[in-house]
């Protein structure tokens, strides 16, 4: 049995790299981007009007000057006009270029306009004001998203300005999801007395999706040559393989035997944790193979701690670590790493986790309650509240 520490390790130190594609840009949110964004133009890319108004000359206001005769509309997307005389002002909208001559704009809530003149309300105003100077946000070369980036709604805008229709991100790994079990029926079953529907398949799939990864899913029964003829085709078409089930000591846990026997290189098997310690994880050159308890709260938990981090690295996305405040004393005696679920709260700008107690790892319902786990290390029994320790979400 390893340490959480060590077993993390492992599973980061046998990361892949999926390689790169070409996607359109508006499909890209949550993907990974790969090469940089720089501007290919002055951002803005000329002096910007950024509030419907007049614009005049300073110089003017400064000398006490208070009305303008209207000379012009500069509207956007018009092409840029000259203020003729120094003495007059041109009506400008929101995004329009500022005219020639003229440096600076006064919205119309500022101004009285009567039969062609501008008379400016305020007794103050600035040079420049409601101007977005040329330049000011970027200059053209400039990087605006840096690799490795993930992509938001933010960079989407950022992408359509700069003309990026296309752009590379990293590639996603070919996942299948396998279920174990002679009990699991599927969703749209009555089962029997003895049986149960196939349900830890379905949250692996979702935590999978909130990372833009799509998978496949099989169901294989308790029979260790047939589980042996699946997982041996299943190696050599998928990236990674997810297994929920079948990785304890029970008579029909077959998996750790199969994976020998197909040539799967184990790194660890079991983990000194709370629940999930059963997790068996290995590698052959070219999958990578999680072997998750099939208790619904192991199988969540372990997705979260180990193949999510897994696949951060994969692809190169940084990610910090969460940190919430122990909302009351807790007490675990073994000694194992305690992943606690908990319900987040926050006060008085600090994130409050408050323990929530379920009825083992077989709780399924009890994910409902919560908003993640508080992980607490294994050096101690007691821990008090308002003391801090690292989290991980799911909601």
């Amino acid at each position: 049995m390893v340490s959480v520490e060590k077993a993390l390790q492992a599973v980061l130190n046998s990361t892949q790299d999926f390689g790169v594609e070409e996607i359109p840009f508006i499909k890209s949110v949550g993907r990974i981007l790969k090469e940089e964004i720089s501007a290919d133009r002055d951002f803005p890319p000329f002096n910007r009007v950024s509030m419907d108004g007049i614009a005049i000359d300073f110089a003017s206001f400064k000398q006490g000057q208070k009305s303008f005769e209207i000379e012009g509309i500069q509207a956007a997307g018009s092409k840029q006009i000259k203020l003729q005389n120094a003495k007059n002002c041109i009506e400008v909208m929101t995004g329009a270029v500022l005219p020639k001559s003229a440096n600076t704009v006064i919205r119309y809530e500022d101004v009285t306009i009567k039969n062609g003149i501008a008379t400016i309300n305020v007794d103050s105003l600035n040079d420049r004001q409601n101007v977005h100077l040329k330049g000011k946000d970027g200059n053209v070369g400039d990087i605006l998203i840096s690799e490795n980036t993930m992509i938001s709604a933010a960079e989407i805008g950022v992408l359509a300005t700069v003309g990026k229709s296309f752009i590379k991100v990293a590639k996603q790994p070919k996942v299948m999801i396998v279920s174990t079990g002679d009990e699991l029926v599927g969703v749209d079953e009555i089962p029997l007395e003895h049986q149960i529907r196939r349900s830890n398949v379905f949250s692996l799939v979702s935590l999978l999706e909130r990372l833009n990864i799509s998978s496949e899913t099989a169901h294989v029964t308790d029979e260790k040559s047939v589980l042996k003829s699946k997982i041996k085709k299943y190696l050599q078409e998928y990236d990674v393989l997810l297994f929920s089930g079948a990785v304890s000591k029970g008579k029909y846990d077959f998996l750790p035997e199969v994976f020998d026997e197909l040539g799967v290189k184990k790194l660890f098997h079991k983990v000194a944790q709370r629940p999930g310690k059963p997790f068996f994880y290995g590698e052959t050159d070219s999958c990578n193979v999680f072997g998750f308890p099939g208790n619904p709260i192991s199988t969540f938990v372990n997705c979260l701690a180990y193949f999510y981090p897994w696949y951060y690295k994969s692809v190169r996305l940084k990610v910090d670590v969460e940190i919430a405040v122990l909302g009351e004393d807790v007490f675990f005696k073994p000694n194992l790493v305690y992943f606690l679920q908990v319900k987040l709260e926050t006060r008085k700008g600090e994130l409050i986790a408050f323990p929530i107690k379920g009825n083992g790892s077989g709780d399924l319902a009890s994910l409902v309650n919560t908003d993640a786990f508080i992980q607490l290390p294994n050096d101690n029994i007691e821990f008090k509240k308002g003391n801090t320790f690292p989290i991980i979400r799911y909601r």
